[in-house]
């Protein structure tokens, strides 16, 4: 899989399950979906699904996918798999697939997701996509899950994480800007540096607190539910 992100959250299974796969809990914290929702199925079939992401105020980029899931595996663990795809033309994501791995430990559950799409049009979108649309997909990946933490472990709703991560961002931007506007720029640069590098409060969502490669060095594979899937 071409992005990978993981993270430990100290939580019930059955809670981080509930979060991550009912649509209207998972559409709450993760920064890439504005909404998902569920399509009607037959009973044992894999479920089919309508995804959404708003890419400006009036400019909704829809798509449609396909999942499954198994909750109750010998080794304790849970897994989920989806393929999904996006007919609209100004989506850069034509089509991809991915896993939601859930694995016990004394620590905690770590939670991991490894996926992989291919972007269209053609050599632009390619180099589009390796330069800023890849980076920003495992950035709000990795950004989603530390938000999804909060809420499991502090009982933060995704809405207020939202809320501290803006503010957080504007105060620091305000006294960027304040201390360039009236400091030497000798005496500025280590309250820049400060401002730019020091992580985010413990209560604010961080994309750094989680894994961006697999732990090490193991070789990552999808689970054999995701052959199981038809293209969406």
């Amino acid at each position: 899989m071409g992005l990978y992100v993981e993270t430990v959250i100290r939580t019930g299974m059955d809670e981080l399950w509930e979060r991550s796969q009912d649509p209207a809990q998972h559409q709450r914290w993760d920064l890439r979906f504005t909404s998902i929702d569920y399509l009607p199925r037959a009973d044992g079939e894999p479920q089919r699904f309508r995804y959404a992401t708003r890419v400006l105020p009036f400019l909704s980029v829809a798509g449609t996918g396909i999942s499954a899931g198994e909750r109750h595996r010998p080794d304790g663990t849970r897994v989920s798999a989806l393929r999904f795809a996006s007919g609209h033309p100004l989506s850069l994501l034509a089509e991809g697939s991915g896993y939601w791995r859930y694995v016990p430990g004394p620590d905690g559950i770590r939670f991991l997701t490894g996926y992989d799409y291919r972007p269209r049009w053609g050599r632009f979108g390619a180099l589009a996509d390796r330069l800023v649309f890849r980076p920003l997909m495992g950035w709000g990946t990795a950004w989603s899950f530390d938000r999804l933490r909060l809420w499991c472990e502090r009982g933060t709703p995704p809405g207020r994480a939202l809320a501290r991560a803006l503010a957080e961002t504007a105060l620091r931007a305000l006294l960027c800007a304040a201390v360039l506007a009236y400091a030497p720029l000798a005496a500025a640069l280590p309250v820049l540096a400060a401002a730019l590098l020091l992580p985010p409060l413990p209560g604010t969502p961080a994309a750094r607190r989680c894994l961006r490669t697999p732990p090490g060095r193991t070789t990552v594979t999808a689970p054999r539910l995701l052959t199981t899937l038809e293209p969406s």
